[in-house]
């Protein structure tokens, strides 16, 4: 039997920020400060980011927060990037409102509260932001300021999912693997890792690699199985080297060097970012 990593769902939140969004900011006024708040770049010095962010400019606020949260031109303070994050959140920035979610999961510069969290995370899933709806299933699979509910986690994930978030798309193959919240069905779940797995999602490749090998929801295949434990190894994943070496026992010399070709095969014609 392959080892396995069954019901492995303590995967870290998703990023706190996404992709930059600038957008001409509201109001009316046409002084110099609210054309230049109007027409902010990631570049813009402190001194027009200030005080278009005290003005109300929500991107201003989450820009700035941004920079205190990574020590960007300023000094880094956790306290004072949760308090602009909050500004903007509330006038509905959608990275700002995971950003806030992220910092009350980990009590960073403000208390942790999972409760909080989920609000601010339900917000921005509710915009369709892949990562809160990946993060708001996670909180509903481990019970973290909601009570526990693997219907409602997959619901969440598939939405993620679907929009092409890798850990989302792994997290819901273990459902559909374990019967968790959903009907067991190993061809979904070789599905959804699949789609993971070929973001460089680590864990995805260990667990379609242990598909392969013992034959669930695919035909059973060692190279597939060997080249994906191959690429998870690669990348750290000490189960997914455990679970080559078992294998690699019951290969023949040329399976694995066909294994270790499509190996590189897939390398070259993938993206190395993990997913997400």
């Amino acid at each position: 039997m392959i080892a396995s990593r069954d019901g492995a769902f303590g995967i870290l939140m998703g990023a706190a920020v996404g992709t930059l969004f600038l957008v001409p900011a509201h109001g009316s006024a046409q002084d110099s400060t609210s054309v230049s708040c109007g027409n902010l770049t990631d570049r813009s010095p402190l001194e027009i980011l200030v005080p278009c962010a005290e003005r109300g400019f929500a991107y201003a606020q989450y820009n700035l927060a941004l920079m205190y949260a990574g020590g960007d031109g300023v000094t880094q303070d956790a306290a004072e990037a949760a308090r602009w994050f909050r500004l903007a959140a509330e006038q509905g920035v959608v990275y700002a409102q995971l950003a806030l979610g992220v910092l009350h999961v980990g009590g960073l510069g403000v208390a942790q509260d999972y409760a909080e969290a989920m609000r601010w995370y339900r917000l921005a899933a509710e915009q369709g932001d892949a990562g809160s709806q990946a993060n708001l299933g996670l909180m509903y699979h481990n019970g973290n300021g909601v009570p526990q509910d693997r219907t409602e986690a997959a619901r969440w994930y598939r939405l993620a999912a679907e929009q092409g978030h890798a850990e989302a798309q792994y997290n819901l193959g273990g459902m559909y693997h374990n019967g968790d919240g959903v009907p067991q069905d190993y061809a979904e779940a070789v599905r959804w890792y699949r789609l993971a797995a070929d973001q460089g999602n680590a864990q995805a490749q260990n667990n379609i690699g242990g598909m392969y090998g013992n034959g669930d929801g695919v035909p059973e295949d060692l190279v597939y199985a060997y080249m994906w434990f191959n690429l998870s190894a690669a990348q750290g994943d000490e189960t997914a080297q455990s679970n080559k070496d078992i294998i690699e026992q019951r290969m023949t010399r040329e399976q694995i060097a066909e294994a270790q070709r499509l190996s590189r095969e897939w390398i070259e014609t993938h993206p190395q970012d993990g997913g997400n």
